[in-house]
């Protein structure tokens, strides 16, 4: 039995010593189908480090909600190795309500398409102006009233001046939202798949490397592709089989089409591991169950027990290194 243990073990060593074509393979078809998460997000060429630093207090100042109790921070926790989302069903406002979808998380956010499930912002200025404005979240009443609020905070005056040196004077609610949005792009993630995908084979596994063989081959790169594994098209949810929340209509209630029926945009799975609850409504409350159904909505697939083990390894493999436990 000692071995049989050992000649195993001298055999994984080789492998991850000296990588086969199958895995080299892998590689190059990973780089294909996905690609590593570029260096810059669009827009960050305009950002100065007193914007960004601006951004920063707005971004985790509760006194940019009506009633002082809520931050951009309170829904999208980056802090203490969160992933941009506060890890519940549903998010509540200031006033306690209960909104109707999933927190999604804002890392990486600036590289999607666009921003929200339904696609309802094109960038994250668009974004930020939601929220601030929405009676539900955080129930400013108009523009005027959170620059007035702003601009009353004597902290403030210093920094929105070396933010936008060139345009003194009174503040300007684009201002803020661009330095919010400034911020947000620093939040770039980096992965252990980033660096397999750059030829260091040893990042992963050698079960992280089944899982993404397994992640491949029942078909979930088809909407899960791209550097981000995602967020860069919409797909309706229930391909394959219907999905039993049908009151949330998805991208039906911005554009009105039939075809839209039920489509939200496909999340990215960087950092999948960190952002539980899942789906658009939060229904899913591991990320087991979210893969498992995934397999039946989308792909038509009953997924065994070892390929969502395997599968999840891998999605592991997608967490923010600074993040890792």
């Amino acid at each position: 039995m000692k071995i049989k243990t050992s000649l195993v073990f001298l055999c994984l060593i080789l492998i991850m010593c000296n990588p086969s074509e199958r895995t080299k393979a892998l590689i190059k078809t990973s780089n294909e189908l996905f690609g590593v998460i570029p260096d810059k997000m669009p827009g960050s060429e305009n950002d100065t480090l007193p914007i960004i630093n601006l951004g920063r207090k707005l971004f985790f100042d509760t006194r940019l909600s009506i009633n002082d109790n809520q931050s951009c921070n309170t829904c999208h926790n980056v802090l203490n190795k969160k992933a941009g989302v506060d890890n519940l069903h549903l998010s509540a406002g200031v006033y306690g309500k209960i909104g109707n979808r999933n927190t999604p998380t804002v890392l990486n956010s600036g590289f999607h398409i666009t921003q929200f499930w339904d696609g309802r912002a094109k960038n994250l200025e668009d974004q930020i102006r939601v929220p601030l404005l929405d009676p539900l979240q955080m129930a400013i009443p108009d523009e005027k009233y959170i620059v007035d609020k702003i601009s009353s905070i004597p902290e403030y005056k210093e920094l929105f001046e070396k933010a936008f040196p060139e345009k003194m004077g009174r503040i300007k609610f684009e201002q803020i939202t661009m330095s919010i949005s400034s911020f947000q792009r620093t939040f770039r993630t980096s992965d252990r798949f980033d660096d397999f995908q750059r030829g260091r084979y040893k990042s992963l596994t050698l079960d992280e490397i089944k899982g993404l063989e397994i992640f491949l081959s029942v078909g979930c790169a088809k909407c899960h592709k791209g550097p981000l594994l995602g967020g860069n098209s919409f797909q309706k949810i229930g391909i394959k089989k219907n999905y039993q929340n049908t009151e949330d209509k998805g991208r039906f209630n911005i554009t009105g089409k039939q075809e839209d029926m039920y489509v939200f945009k496909v999340p990215s799975l960087r950092n999948i591991a960190l952002t539980a609850p899942y789906f658009h409504d939060g229904s899913q409350t591991t990320l087991d169950l979210a893969v498992k159904n995934m397999g039946e909505l989308q792909l038509g697939k009953n997924l065994t027990e070892q390929e969502v083990e395997s599968i999840i390894s891998f999605l592991n493999s997608l967490t923010d290194k600074a993040r890792e436990n």
